[in-house]
């Protein structure tokens, strides 16, 4: 799976978050974050995205386009 890490990164600064803040809500170190948005957001598991799908919040049409492209 490849995420769409520039509309996700546009997301998480529309709901005026960070990526810090993000990771914390996954459960994940921040460079670790950091290196699987570098890495086209392949390596983020589907509890990962459940839950940056609720702490960023995304609606179910912004996931699917995000997660699911």
């Amino acid at each position: 799976m490849v995420v769409n890490t520039q509309k996700l990164r546009g997301k998480i600064v529309e709901r005026g978050t960070t990526q810090g803040n993000v990771a914390k809500a996954c459960g994940i170190y921040r460079t670790t974050f950091y290196r699987k948005m570098k890495n086209g957001g392949k390596d983020f598991t589907v509890g990962e995205i459940q839950s940056m799908i609720k702490g960023i919040p995304l609606t179910q049409e912004e996931a699917i386009d995000i997660f699911l492209n």
